[in-house]
């Protein structure tokens, strides 16, 4: 087919999606902080792109049992169900009856757990339905196809509108012409680049320097991510995730998302804050910390921390400090092989340090001398002020905080700190053989060594995700502060933090936020994007960008810290705003 009639072929399936039940507006599914949710298929054809659909947006555990009794108790744990009920439509011949088993079963899981079925074949299956009662939402999808189980994904959880009507009566419980509309609530859908006004042919052209990055051993693997108008076009993972070859990327694999962090995990609890009016963009840090006052840090400003206009020193290497220095190995006195209560902060497999060098840390910078030079110097140090005022604040670690004031309700579920934690190893991309500090493969442990010796949650580094997470926070600033029917922030909080307020004096950074460059010389951005947009690099071979003027959000990862940091290719080659100058070459003259 040609990309166009694909595009019809879509807009044809999405029209025709029939919402023929919705108790108590179950659908859209909000809340997905509070949902555990199972999918269940029934049918005898292939579910695999529902399902795959369905986890885009939060964790969808599929749940199957050899019983009856042992599918409904490996369901008590679930507060949604989604059945899918999947029928072959390769030829009109092909049955589309329900089983009878199958209709037991869909009616005892019904009885026992909130139920929103998805029917993929002929309306006239419903006719062997003795009672919708306890089904609490019912989808017609018509057909088995991987567009419609795409799109039925998204409009369960609120990324597509619905409207379709049944174009047949189904015994008492649906008259021809029944349907009900269904708003979308703004969460990221999935769609071909040409329905929002981009080119598939020009946007392939990033394969080419995707290839040329594995061939020139710039990182072993890579994700990227284009999204435009709230729907993600291109999607893919390149490479594997050492230069061993034995693992191929997955869209689905969490790297280590390094200086990221500070955008996407301690900058919308502090704006927050902010907007709460806990402090102002003018307060003084010995205002938010106390422990600064008589420092030569008390004074300075929210504003001019932020945009990396305090004086702060670029960083100071705590580890160098911990190192045998005869060795250059961690030294027995500030680390042990196992934990203990002394011993308690994990910076790597199998080595702990001392449960009080948090305090060192600290002090450290607040003793540290401010440069004697004004002006613009990125630091990451105001990350860790800004994380120890936000976990006095809370009385919660930032894992904590992130998890429950933006991750779990946004549909975020691979983006965490600790990522072994939640996750196998194999669904986590190493990063480096470190051969100066932990001397091991880093590998579910953060790469930065600062975040490491507070126990890989730090302000500025330590989060770990996949590229559609990323893009389902940068979808939230970029709307505002709104997402999938939730106000996490207000527009006037995004529009002061994304601003500069040192510009005349050549800082082009915002608050928190990196800025497209104010010279040739700075290579932030292509230098192809709006003044308006924003987004951040990692260290670790990281970069995410959004643009309010063309609604284009573009994430990159990869790990090109592997095999160790000296490998900087992807920087020198200035890959990543390589990338983002073909995403803005792809738009269409609308």
């Amino acid at each position: 087919n040609r990309v166009e009639d694909d595009v019809l072929h879509r807009k044809l399936v999405q029209e025709s999606l029939t919402l023929l039940k919705n108790d108590n507006q179950i659908l859209p599914l909000r809340e997905l902080d509070k949902n555990k949710i199972a999918y269940v298929q029934l049918g005898d054809d292939s579910g695999g792109t529902f399902l795959e659909s369905l986890q885009k947006y939060t964790q969808v555990d599929e749940v199957s049992g050899a019983t009856l009794d042992e599918l409904i108790d490996k369901l008590k744990p679930y507060q949604k169900v989604i059945v899918g009920y999947h029928k072959s439509n390769k030829n009109p011949w092909k049955s589309f009856k329900f089983k009878n088993q199958e209709l037991v079963w869909l009616q005892e899981i019904a009885r026992n757990n909130q139920v929103i079925l998805d029917v993929f074949a002929s309306p006239y299956s419903l006719l062997q339905l003795k009672s919708v009662t306890n089904i609490n939402a019912l989808l017609l999808s018509y057909q088995n196809s991987k567009f419609a189980q795409d799109l039925s994904a998204q409009a369960i959880f609120g990324a597509v509108d619905v409207h379709g009507k049944i174009p047949v009566s189904i015994n008492d419980f649906f008259k021809e012409g029944d349907g009900f509309f269904l708003r979308s609530i703004d969460r990221l859908g999935y769609e071909l680049p040409e329905t929002v006004g981009m080119n598939s042919q020009q946007l392939a052209k990033i394969d080419s320097v995707a290839n040329i990055v594995l061939k020139e051993e710039m990182a072993p693997g890579m994700q990227v991510l284009v999204a435009r108008k709230g729907k993600v076009v291109f999607e893919k993972s390149y490479g594997y995730h050492t230069s061993a070859k034995q693992q191929k990327v997955k869209n689905s694999d969490k790297y280590d998302i390094a200086s990221m962090t500070k955008i996407l995990a301690t900058l919308p609890l502090l704006m927050r804050l902010e907007e709460q009016h806990e402090f102002g963009i003018n307060s003084t840090m010995g205002e938010l910390l106390p422990e600064l006052k008589g420092s030569n840090k008390a004074d300075l400003s929210v504003k001019a921390v932020l945009s990396h206009n305090a004086r702060l020193k670029a960083w100071i290497p705590f580890y160098y400090e911990t190192l045998d220095s005869i060795t250059n190995k961690p030294s027995m006195k500030f680390y042990k092989y196992q934990p203990s209560n002394d011993y308690s902060i994990k910076v790597a497999s199998g080595l702990y340090l001392r449960s009080d060098y948090k305090d060192t840390i600290f002090s450290r910078i607040v003793e540290a001398e401010q440069r004697e030079r004004p002006g613009y110097k990125y630091s990451d140090l105001s990350y860790f002020l800004f994380k120890r005022y936000l976990e006095d604040f809370y009385d919660k670690d930032l894992n904590q905080l992130t998890e429950e004031q933006f991750y779990r309700s946004i549909g975020a579920n691979n983006m965490t700190y600790l990522p072994l934690e939640d996750f196998s190893k194999k669904e986590i991309v190493p990063t480096e053989k470190d051969s100066y500090f932990r001397y091991q493969l880093i590998h579910g442990y953060v790469h930065d060594m600062g975040a490491a010796m507070q126990g890989g949650i730090g302000g500025h580094a330590g989060l770990f995700s996949n590229a559609n997470d990323v893009a389902k926070m940068m979808q939230m600033y970029l709307q505002d502060g709104y997402y999938g029917g939730v106000n996490y922030l207000r527009p006037e909080t995004i529009s002061k933090f994304n601003k500069r307020y040192y510009a005349d004096k050549k800082n082009r950074k915002g608050l928190g936020f990196d800025k497209p460059q104010l010279n040739e010389k700075e290579m932030a951005t292509c230098g192809c994007v709006s003044d308006k947009s924003f987004g951040h690099s990692g260290f670790t071979g990281t970069f995410t960008w959004a643009d309010p003027e063309s609604e284009i959000i573009y994430v990159f990862l990869s790990n090109r810290v592997y095999p160790t940091m000296d490998n900087v290719g992807l920087v020198r080659e200035d890959i990543r705003p390589a990338i983002q100058q073909i995403i803005q070459d792809s738009l269409m003259a609308e």
